[in-house]
């Protein structure tokens, strides 16, 4: 018994003294993929001495006597940084996540595959400039020094995510970051997901259902089962599958995830020290570490300076010596959906324009990790790839025996998008950016930019032509076999969405169609915040940088604004004070703060949760009855939608009513019936008192890590999460999740902010959501993500000697011998 005693403390201590040598192991491995960023490198593919200056809260400022050597650097910091990062996005858009992943990622692969992200990439190379041809090749080489000094010194893989995903990392090819291009034009567009809910809603509610989507003066949809008359639709009520945020961001973008921002600037005569101010804060999914990267590089044309994203050699927004510009997703209705006929007997055929057509196929394997390989045909017909049923919930909306295929401006060959943003970097003038972002074909962006002279704004990126007879002008899914649903082609923007010199001296986007502007389409989707940031730049004669700040970071909801007074009408101060602790005193004091409080959401105050909570609740219950199943799935609230109800605009009104019930219910009884069931809900999570809740304490912004940030153990360190201000309908966007247990968890936001100051340009700032370092262990992970939470930023300067006099390192890359 005692032999046996002594083995077993033996063994005890072995296994101990095991896993901690294996622990000490994974750590020196994982420190040892932390660069160096005051070391010398000998590298192929430069012609001279390139220096990257680091800045103490890791910028590189990058130095050398070419653009190709820059390009080079810039390729190599982006890959020392964020290679873990790099090669996820080139997966995702290759279609080979699940290589890494697993089975759980076989579905985005199987879309990118559809969508064809980077076949269409491949067939652009031909499209670009020889200058960004050579960009794109200098970049990809520096990438590969990169992964070559990884492998040559045994650097722990280059990433620690890399020993939970072993993944044998392929050199980089110009493609991509085509590719990665590629697959930020399909993340940033939501027409496809808003087409697929309006057939729902004509399906299910064909009398009002468009009341949730309309425009305003938007003319009627036509009915969407009327289009395939004779075809039987069984799936419109089903409940649809809610997909993953996590799984969505395994590959930190996926399509149809949608993206925003804002872009305004004043011309020098509207600004307080005489020189053009401009802000930009492009608005992605929160992760860690965040899309954005910052970074300066010296061109032979002046330094450059600004945000950019791993993978494409770029500053997207940001500023040169003598422009200024930014990036916001323009909301046009660029993608449309096509239900094809497939021939009865024969899956290979389609119904087209001219009888029975063959569909274009090819077969693709895609690998997964810990899972025998899948074999997959990809089709596509004239209008475009057929997409899975699974995707959005299509298969909801498809009669027997039909497909869907995707039309959308992204989904070509040849597309020149990369030129115009390369072409960008080098423009000195308003005109000149005008003249290279004609190159622009997706994404569609409203360029915003400012120079000594003035500012103007450019909608860059291509339209689809439709027919004038089109059945619903791209609002719903329509026949692929009519001619006149087809795209006629695709055209540049309208001139009279460039605006190179306003008379006021000031231009504003948030990607918003305005009203009437029908050639674009009717999704209005940003207009609250336009009207809130026109306000704001408009209400002030003369500018300085901190009111852009603090425009840039402003929370009140303009939608609360417009909302509480039309909803609590009938409920503010009605009857008498009602006894303490009863429900009735309750709601009586909850209407009290909403009705003193002005829109701001802050996360220190009970008013943005109870008003959130509510209105959240108040659509729900209006349209629950009408929609059943469907319900569940909107994840968003529809400000139009409400105040076309509680105006009973058109007859509105009449959604307030449950059907299943005698009675005929009001607006002003579901409002209280709704305010009353959340202050039920929020009282058992936070007691009684009602002003002790605070906003942030649901309202948490969550970075999530797309491959650690689900492991238990990892996730606490990995993940990064903080009590937010703002909501979806702030400047300062921070839209919630939508769903589950905490619909408010804070999932989206600005994940770069810039503002230029060409007054005094080296006091212009950025600003990114977490760091500038993709590794979890290095210090640069999150340093500036507390910063970012609170509105601050870092300044942005193109002075060498300052960048030089901050400096936490300085890189050294020299010509290999022989080279």
């Amino acid at each position: 018994m005692v032999t046996l005693f002594r083995w077993l403390v033996r063994l005890t201590v072995a296994l101990i003294a095991i896993g901690l040598l294996m622990g000490v192991l994974a750590w020196y491995f994982a420190v040892r993929s932390l660069p160096d960023y005051g070391a010398t490198y000998s590298v192929p593919g430069i012609a001279q001495p390139v220096e990257i200056v680091r800045t103490t809260e890791d910028v590189p400022h990058i130095f050398g006597s070419s653009d190709r050597d820059v390009f080079f650097a810039l390729g190599m910091v982006h890959a020392q940084d964020r290679l873990f990062q790099m090669n996820v996005l080139r997966r995702a858009a290759q279609g080979r996540l699940a290589e890494i992943y697993g089975p759980g990622a076989a579905g985005a692969d199987d879309l990118a595959r559809r969508l064809g992200l980077y076949r269409n990439a491949r067939a652009s190379l031909e499209a670009q400039t020889p200058d960004t041809m050579q960009a794109l090749r200098a970049y990809a080489d520096g990438v590969n020094a990169w992964i070559h000094q990884v492998n040559l010194g045994a650097r722990g893989r280059g990433a620690p995510e890399l020993f939970l995903f072993p993944d044998d990392i392929s050199y980089w090819e110009p493609a991509d970051s085509l590719a990665i291009l590629k697959l930020l034009a399909a993340s940033s567009t939501v027409q496809l997901r808003r087409e697929v809910l309006r057939a729902r809603l004509s399906l299910i509610a064909p009398q009002r259902g468009q009341d949730l989507l309309a425009a305003p003066n938007e003319p009627p949809l036509p009915g969407y089962a009327a289009m395939f008359s004779g075809d039987q639709f069984t799936g419109a009520e089903r409940r649809g599958a809610q997909p993953d945020w996590a799984s969505q961001l395994a590959g930190y973008l996926a399509p149809s995830l949608g993206a925003s921002a804002n872009g305004w600037a004043a011309a020098a005569q509207r600004t307080a020290a005489g020189g053009a101010l401009l802000a930009n804060d492009p608005q992605f999914a929160l992760t860690a570490p965040g899309l954005w990267y910052l970074a300066r590089i010296e061109l032979a044309s002046g330094g450059v300076i600004g945000g950019t994203i791993p993978g494409i050699p770029a500053v997207l927004s940001g500023r040169n010596t003598k422009l200024a510009w930014g990036i916001t997703p323009a909301q046009i209705d660029d993608q449309d959906l096509f239900i094809e006929e497939v021939q009865p007997g024969d899956a290979n055929r389609y119904r087209g324009i001219d009888g029975w057509t063959q569909f274009q196929t090819r077969q693709e394997t895609i690998r997964i990790a810990g899972a025998e390989p899948r074999q997959i045909t990809l089709r596509d017909t004239q209008n475009g790839p057929v997409l899975p049923g699974m995707h959005l919930n299509i298969d909801t909306i498809l009669p027997a025996g039909h497909v869907a295929a995707l039309a959308w401006t992204g989904g070509y060959g040849g597309d020149s998008s990369m030129s115009a943003l390369v072409g960008l970097m080098h423009a000195q003038t308003r005109q000149d950016a005008a003249r290279v972002l004609g190159a622009m074909i997706a994404p569609a962006l409203d360029v915003t930019l400012a120079d000594a002279d003035g500012v103007g704004q450019v909608r860059a990126g291509a339209l689809p032509i439709r027919a004038a007879n089109s059945p619903s002008m791209g609002r719903l899914p329509q026949p692929g076999w009519l001619p006149e649903a087809r795209w006629q082609g695709l055209a540049a923007a309208p001139e009279t969405l460039t605006q190179l010199a306003p008379s006021t001296g000031i231009v504003a986007t948030t990607g918003a169609i305005l009203q009437g502007d029908t050639a674009q389409g009717y999704d209005r989707s940003g207009h609250f915040r336009l009207d809130r940031l026109s306000h704001l730049i408009q209400s002030r004669e003369v500018h300085s940088r901190d009111s852009f700040i603090a425009a840039q970071n402003d929370i009140v909801s303009p939608v609360a604004r417009a909302l509480l007074p039309l909803v609590g009408a009938d409920l503010w101060f009605t009857g008498e004070p009602a006894a303490q602790g009863t429900p009735e005193r309750q709601r009586q004091d909850a209407l009290a703060l909403l009705a003193n409080w002005d829109g701001a959401m802050s996360e220190h105050l009970p008013e943005p949760l109870i008003y959130a909570a509510w209105m959240r609740a108040l659509q729900d219950r209006i349209v629950r009855d009408e929609l059943g199943p469907l319900a569940d799935e909107l994840t968003e609230l529809y400000p139009d939608f409400l105040m076309r109800v509680f105006r009973n605009a058109n007859g509105a009104g009449v959604w307030c009513d449950i059907r299943q019930s005698t009675p005929v219910e009001t607006c002003t009884e579901i409002a209280r019936q709704a305010l009353d069931a959340v202050l039920l809900d929020l009282t058992s999570r936070f007691g009684p008192d009602l002003a002790s809740w605070r906003w942030g304490d649901l309202h948490r912004a969550r970075h999530a890590h797309p491959a650690l940030g689900d492991l238990r153990g990892l996730s606490y360190l990995v993940n990064l999460i903080q009590p937010t201000s703002g909501g979806f309908s702030t400047i300062a966007q921070a839209s919630g999740l939508g769903h589950g247990v905490n619909p408010w968890l804070n999932v989206r936001g600005a994940t770069y902010r810039g503002v230029y100051d060409l007054a005094d340009p080296d006091s212009s700032v950025f600003i990114v959501s977490t760091g500038q370092s993709g590794h979890p262990l290095s210090r640069h992970y999150d340093d500036l993500a507390e910063l970012w939470r609170r509105g601050e930023y870092i300044r942005m300067s193109l002075d060498p000697a300052l960048a030089r006099a901050a400096s936490a390192g300085i890189t050294h890359l020299q010509p290999a011998p022989g080279d």
